[in-house]
């Protein structure tokens, strides 16, 4: 994991998702894997300024936030995606199940 500024960010998502602004996380799949052939997840890029924004914009705490935007990232990492109604709601249960269980709110709650 890599926490990050704002013009990195940017140059990041703007390189690798063609999106031309700086944006809260990134998620990288590895593909390499251990010599005893585990595989290995990825790597994540988190914009700290983003994030921090994020928070207070939403009235979340920060930590809620951050650990929103690590569970978010990871699960992009093991294959979940947002970019169709169905699959959304499918990755924001697992959000809220994974950030329930490390006794986090709702993110989603505090949003709407």
């Amino acid at each position: 994991m890599r926490v990050v500024g704002k013009a990195e960010s940017h140059r990041l998502n703007r390189r690798y998702r063609r999106h031309n602004k700086p944006t809260n996380v990134l998620s990288f799949p590895a593909t390499v894997r251990h010599a005893d052939g585990r595989r290995l997840l990825g790597d994540l890029v988190l914009c700290a300024p983003v994030v921090a924004g994020e928070a207070g914009a939403q009235h979340k705490s920060r930590a809620a936030h951050w650990a929103h935007m690590i569970v978010h990232g990871t699960l992009h990492l093991l294959g979940y995606d947002h970019d169709k109604s169905a699959a959304a709601l499918r990755m924001e249960r697992r959000e809220r199940r994974v950030l329930a269980a490390l006794d986090f709110p709702d993110p989603y709650e505090a949003a709407r």
